[in-house]
C-alpha cells in the first residue's frame, strides 16, 4: 500500500461489498481491516428476499465505476451461482471466483488472477511450522465450486496430495486418519471426532462453524476469518496496483498484415475485399488502447473517448508529420495514398510506431467525379466503402446540428413577427408546476443585455422586450441549411410557402454538410466544453439594428452539444498492412481550413510515443491547406510539426510548367504520356520551388515525396528530385506505394525519419491582434509569397 501511494498518491484502493440481509459479522472484519490498510470501503445491502437480477444490476453498476477497484459477494451461497460469480469484472474479482480468474489460476498464470483469499489462508496456516509441505496428505471436506477447485490448485502446486470428500462420504473416517490435516469448506456446521486424527494433525475450519473444545487445532474459525480478510485486502491492493499499471502508456505490439500485390495493380475494391481487417478490438488493443477507451461500430471500426487524452496527460508526444502537395489538377496528386503509404512504410516495415490521421469523405465528391478518398491501391484504409460511407455517422450529426440552428432561426422569426411580448416570454420561460425560472443560457444573455435579475416576475417591460426579441433580419440571416449531396436545385430555395407560416416567405439556399461551421468547429475543438461554447458563438445573422445574433442568443447550444456529443470522439480505423488509422472531420480547404481533427492529431500522438510519427494531411494545395495548418490548426492546437511531406507528380509538374489542360475522364494529352523534360522543370521553377520556400518561411523541414505512375520516365523522375534539394528540400525520393504498398514508400519513411531529427524552428508568420486598415498580413503574405503561376494556381 506504501509502494502504491509514493508512485500514485492521489490513488485511494476501494472495496465494494454487496450484501444480502444485516448479518454483519464477516462485515466487520473487512471494515475493521480496510481501515487499518488504509482502503476505503464501501457497502451495498440488499434484501435478504433479493432476486439473482438486483444483484447482477448491482454489479454491473460497481463494474463500471473506475474508482471501485474490488468487488466482494458477501451473500448466502444459493445466490453465488456462476452466473453472478461471472458477471464480475474478473480485474475485479478481488475473491478469485470467476471462471476466467479460476482458469488463470490453474494454468498457474498468477500475475492476472486473483487467488480466492479463502484458499490463500488455507495455505498460509498449513506453513505456519517450519515443517515442508511437500509429501503431505490433505483432505479438503466439501470442495466442490470454484473455491475448491482454487485449493486443489494450490495443495496440488505445493507437493501435496489431495483428497476431495463429501461430509457423508463412506470412507471419511479412514481419509481423515491418513491425514496431515484436514480442510473443511463447507459453510455448515460440521465437526470431526478428535479420534479420526492422527497425532499433530491440524484441522482448518473455513465455514461459519466451530471445533470442540476437545480438537488440538492451529486454527479456529475466527483466525481463519480474520486472516481471510487481511488477503482479501491484498487483493484490493493488487487490484488497484493493476489498475495504475494500466493506465500508463502501453508499448505496442502490433501485427501487420500480410499484402501480396498484384501486377497489373486492381481495383481499389477489389484490392479492399481481398485483405481482411483485423476486428478493431484486437487492433485498439495492439496500440495500447484499453477496453472501456473504444466503443465498437461493428467489426472494423471504433469511436475512440477523449478519456485518453486524460490518461496519457504526461506521455511525451511523438514526431507530427504534414502531407500536403503542389498546387493540384483534376486529376489529383495523391497526398491520400501517399500518407497510408508512409503510415504503412513506418509501422509495417520499419517497425516504427506510426498514425495516419485522415478526414471523413463527404458523400458529395464520393459520388461526384472525385470519388472516395481512402487512398488508392495498395495505399488505402479498409474497409474502403466503409471509410467512404456513412463510417460512425458524424457528417449526419453534423447535419442534424446544423439543420436545427436552420429551423430555430426560422421558427423565432415567425414568432416574433406573430405574438406579443407577453405571449412570447410565456412561450421562453414557462411556468412549470407554478414557478417560472430562467435556464441557464437565458440567464447568460440575460447577462449579455445587461440585466442582472434573477426572477422572471422581476423584469421590467421594456427588459421583458429586449429578452424575448432578437429581431433578426431576414435579408441578413446567414446560417443555411445543409445536406450532404451535391444536389443542385437546392442552391436557391423558397422557405415558407405553407399556409402554417402565415405568409413569412424568404429566399435561403442549401449547402452542402461540410461546409456547415459545425464541421469546422469539431476539427479545431479539444473537448466538448470547448465545442460547446464555440457552438454558442456562432453568428447566424444580424438584427435590424445590425447586432449579431448567435446561437446561443437562440437558446440552442446545449441542444447541439448534445447531437454532437459522439462526433466529437475519432474514429478508429486500419490500413491494408493493420497500421492504426484515425478518421475524423472533413472540413473543404477552400471554404474552411482544410485539415482533420486536432483532437484526432493529439490522441494520436500520445498513442504512438516518443519514438513514434503522426502523419496528418492538409487538403487542397500547400497554398491553401499547408498554410491553414500552419496559420489555424496549430494555432489552436498548440502542436508544432517536425516534417513537411509535399507531394508532387510529374503528370501535374508538367501541368504548371505550361502543358495543355487535362480533364476527368478525357484522353491524356501526348505531353503527360511522353516524355518531356522542359515541361517538368518549368514545373519544378513555378510551384515545387515555390512551395518548399513557402514551408520553410514556416521553419519546417522538407521531404518531397514524388508520387510516381506507369508513364513518368526515370530521367523526368531524377530531374524532379534533382530541383527538389536543389530548392531547399531535406530529400526528395520517388514513391511507389500504389503499386507495392509501404514496401513501395521505405525511401520516403527512411527520409522523413531523418528529416524528422533536425532542427525544427516552427514560427508563425502573423499575430492575432489584427490590423489597421488595407490589407490583413495574411492577406499581404499570400499576395506577396503567392504570386499567380497559372490559371490552376489563380
Amino acid at each position: 500500500m506504501e509502494a502504491l501511494q509514493r508512485s500514485h498518491p492521489s490513488l485511494i484502493p476501494t472495496l465494494a461489498i454487496i450484501q444480502a440481509g444485516e448479518d454483519d459479522r464477516l462485515l466487520e472484519i473487512n471494515k475493521k481491516m480496510s481501515g487499518k490498510v488504509g482502503l476505503n470501503l464501501t457497502q451495498i445491502c440488499l434484501p435478504r428476499e433479493c432476486t439473482e437480477d438486483e444483484i447482477i444490476e448491482e454489479v454491473l453498476k460497481l463494474n463500471q465505476d473506475p474508482r471501485v477497484h474490488g468487488v466482494y459477494l458477501h451473500l448466502p451461497p444459493v445466490f453465488l451461482t456462476g452466473r453472478v460469480l461471472n458477471t464480475v469484472n474478473p480485474e475485479k474479482d478481488i475473491d478469485g471466483m470467476s471462471d476466467l480468474n479460476v482458469g488463470r489460476l490453474a494454468r498457474g498464470d498468477v500475475s492476472q488472477s486473483f487467488t480466492p483469499p479463502t484458499a490463500n489462508a488455507v495455505m498460509q496456516l498449513l506453513a505456519r511450522n517450519d515443517a515442508p509441505l511437500d509429501g503431505k496428505t490433505v483432505v479438503v471436506v466439501g470442495g466442490e465450486g470454484p473455491l475448491g477447485i482454487a485449493l486443489q490448485c494450490l495443495l496440488q502446486r505445493g507437493g501435496m496430495f489431495v483428497h476431495n470428500c463429501h461430509r457423508n462420504s463412506e470412507g471419511l473416517e479412514k481419509q481423515v486418519m491418513r491425514a496431515d490435516a484436514v480442510v473443511l469448506l463447507g459453510a455448515e456446521r460440521m465437526d470431526i471426532p478428535p479420534t479420526w486424527l492422527r497425532p499433530g494433525a491440524s484441522v482448518i475450519h473455513c465455514g461459519s462453524a466451530f471445533l470442540t473444545d476437545e480438537c488440538e487445532v492451529d486454527a479456529s474459525s475466527s483466525g481463519v476469518g480474520a486472516l481471510t480478510a487481511v488477503l482479501r485486502m491484498q487483493n484490493v491492493v493488487q487490484s488497484s496496483s493493476r489498475w495504475a499499471q494500466q493506465q500508463q502508456y502501453r508499448p505496442w505490439i502490433l501485427r501487420s498484415l500480410k499484402l501480396q500485390p498484384l501486377s497489373p495493380v486492381p481495383r481499389d475494391i477489389e484490392i479492399s475485399r481481398a485483405q481482411t481487417p483485423k476486428a478493431i478490438d484486437q487492433l485498439a488493443q495492439e496500440i495500447g488502447l484499453l477496453q472501456e477507451e473504444t466503443e465498437a461500430y461493428g467489426r472494423t471500426k471504433a469511436k475512440v473517448r477523449l478519456s485518453l487524452l486524460d490518461r496519457l496527460r504526461e506521455q511525451p508526444d511523438g514526431k507530427y508529420v504534414l502531407v500536403a502537395g503542389i498546387t493540384p489538377t483534376p486529376l489529383g496528386e495523391g497526398k491520400s495514398t501517399v500518407t497510408i503509404g508512409l503510415v504503412q512504410a513506418l509501422t509495417a516495415h520499419l517497425k516504427l510506431n506510426s498514425f495516419a490521421c485522415l478526414r471523413q469523405p463527404s458523400q458529395g465528391p464520393t459520388f461526384g467525379v472525385k470519388g472516395g478518398a481512402a487512398g488508392g491501391g495498395y495505399a488505402q484504409v479498409i474497409p474502403m466503402e466503409e471509410f467512404n460511407l456513412h463510417l460512425t455517422g458524424d457528417i449526419h450529426a453534423i447535419s442534424a446540428a446544423n439543420n436545427l440552428v436552420a429551423a430555430a432561426i426560422d421558427a423565432r422569426m415567425l414568432h416574433e413577427a406573430t405574438q406579443t411580448d407577453k405571449a412570447l416570454y410565456s412561450r421562453l420561460v414557462p411556468s412549470v408546476n407554478g414557478v417560472r425560472c430562467f435556464s441557464p443560457i437565458q440567464v447568460a444573455r440575460l447577462r449579455r443585455l445587461g440585466i442582472n435579475e434573477t426572477d422572471p416576475s422581476a423584469l421590467t417591460p421594456q427588459e421583458v422586450s429586449s429578452f424575448v426579441r432578437l429581431d433578426l433580419d431576414p435579408a441578413k440571416v446567414t446560417w443555411q441549411r445543409v445536406v450532404d449531396t451535391n444536389d443542385r436545385f437546392l442552391r436557391k430555395i423558397t422557405v415558407g410557402q405553407a399556409n402554417t407560416e402565415k405568409g413569412h416567405m424568404r429566399e435561403t439556399q442549401f449547402d452542402i454538410a461540410v461546409a456547415s461551421e459545425i464541421m469546422a468547429i469539431l476539427a479545431l475543438t479539444d473537448g466538448l466544453g470547448d465545442m460547446k461554447t464555440r457552438l454558442g458563438r456562432m453568428v447566424v445573422g444580424s438584427s435590424r439594428s445590425g447586432q449579431p445574433v448567435t446561437a446561443e442568443d437562440l437558446g440552442v447550444s446545449g441542444a447541439l452539444a448534445v447531437l454532437m456529443k459522439d462526433a466529437i470522439k475519432p474514429t478508429l480505423m486500419q490500413t491494408l498492412e493493420g497500421t492504426p488509422v484515425f478518421v475524423h472531420a472533413g472540413p473543404f480547404a477552400n471554404i474552411a481550413h482544410g485539415n482533420s481533427s486536432v483532437l484526432a492529431d493529439k490522441l494520436a500522438l500520445k498513442l504512438v510515443g516518443e519514438d513514434g510519427f503522426v502523419v496528418t494531411e492538409a487538403g487542397f494545395g500547400a497554398d491553401i491547406g499547408m498554410e491553414k495548418f500552419f496559420n489555424i490548426k496549430c494555432r489552436s492546437s498548440g502542436l508544432r510539426p517536425n516534417v513537411v511531406v509535399l507531394v508532387a507528380t510529374v503528370r501535374a509538374l508538367k501541368m504548371h510548367g505550361g502543358g495543355p489542360n487535362v480533364s476527368a475522364g478525357s484522353p491524356l494529352p501526348k505531353e503527360y504520356i511522353n516524355e518531356n523534360l522542359s515541361l517538368v522543370a518549368g514545373g519544378c521553377s513555378t510551384n515545387l520551388k515555390k512551395q518548399i520556400e513557402i514551408a520553410h518561411l514556416f521553419g519546417v523541414p522538407v521531404v518531397v515525396a514524388l508520387n510516381v505512375f506507369k508513364t513518368d520516365t526515370q530521367a523526368e523522375i531524377d530531374l524532379v528530385c534533382r530541383i527538389a534539394k536543389e530548392s531547399g528540400a531535406s530529400d526528395a525520393v520517388p514513391c511507389h506505394h500504389w503499386a507495392l504498398g509501404g514496401r513501395g514508400s521505405l525511401d520516403l519513411a527512411q527520409a522523413v525519419k531523418r528529416a524528422s531529427n533536425q532542427p525544427n524552428h516552427f514560427q508563425f508568420l502573423y499575430n492575432q491582434e489584427g490590423h489597421k486598415g488595407g490589407l490583413p498580413c495574411f492577406m499581404l503574405f499570400y499576395a506577396i509569397l503567392s504570386p499567380p503561376m497559372n490559371s490552376c494556381y489563380k
